[in-house]
């Protein structure tokens, strides 16, 4: 049976909710395959329960169009905030945010996230919500100034960890291993008797690469991927120090 998704009560909610219930009717009617996040996946995973007035929904990017024009139909505003990542569909002082990708283009919705979403029901409507680890996943890159979602994965691990599939994130993170082997360890400061819900193979292949990288020479470029994880703090980096985040180079 699929676990609900329980929501503050409340005078002062019924609004919100009334907002989430339209929304999700329309993506029900716009066809497109679509799958619930935010403050309500990090509740189905950890019971924690935060007050929002937004709803987070997750698709392929090819399905963006649809759910637009879904909600255009209905007199909502809609925008195509980024076109990397983000849109939106406004309703008064309610909005939804529908993301298909992260900033950075690291964290595209594919078929594989819908493949493993979880079965839930909110608001007495059935959604998929999305996988764990793919919540992981995109948290791992949220480390601003204003944002850290280093503590909402801290939570995952310590109220989910045993059902992750650690290696589909291991895969996922292989090119950014530091920032796992970085959220591993902060993990482990806050939990110190949880360690042993982290694989003791992963934590062995993240030391390993710290270890090795030393012995190779380090990079030419002066490279910052600071803009990655925080849009903003890393600015003097790349305006006034000559650092890159992308470099165009020909071999």
């Amino acid at each position: 049976m699929a676990k609900v998704i329980e929501l503050q009560d409340g005078i002062h909610r019924q609004a919100a909710h009334d907002f989430y219930r339209e929304a999700l009717g329309i993506l029900a009617g716009s066809n497109a395959d679509f799958m619930v996040g935010g403050g309500f996946a990090l509740r189905l995973y950890t019971d924690i329960m935060r007050d929002t007035k937004d709803l987070d929904v997750f698709c392929k990017n090819s399905d963006t169009p649809r759910i637009l024009k879904a909600f255009k139909e209905q007199d909502y505003e809609t925008e195509l905030t980024d076109a990397r990542w983000l849109a939106k569909a406004f309703s008064g002082e309610h909005f939804m945010d529908i993301i298909f990708n992260n900033p950075g283009n690291h964290c595209a919705v594919d078929d594989s996230w819908l493949e493993r979403s979880t079965s839930s029901e909110l608001l007495g409507i059935k959604v998929k919500v999305i996988p764990a680890e793919a919540l992981i996943w995109s948290k791992l890159y949220v480390q601003n100034r204003e944002r850290y979602d280093g503590a909402d994965i801290n939570h995952i691990i310590l109220r989910y960890g045993d059902k992750l599939d650690w290696k589909w994130l291991w895969q996922h993170m292989d090119v950014h291993w530091q920032l796992l082997l970085a959220q591993l360890l902060s993990f482990q400061f806050v939990y110190p008797s949880e360690r042993d819900i982290i694989p003791k193979w992963l934590f062995d292949e993240l030391l390993s690469r710290a270890q090795e990288q030393f012995d190779m020479p380090p990079p030419k470029e002066k490279i910052c991927r600071g803009p990655l994880i925080d849009q903003t703090q890393y600015a003097t980096d790349i305006t006034e120090w000559d650092y890159k985040v992308v470099t165009i180079r020909s071999v």
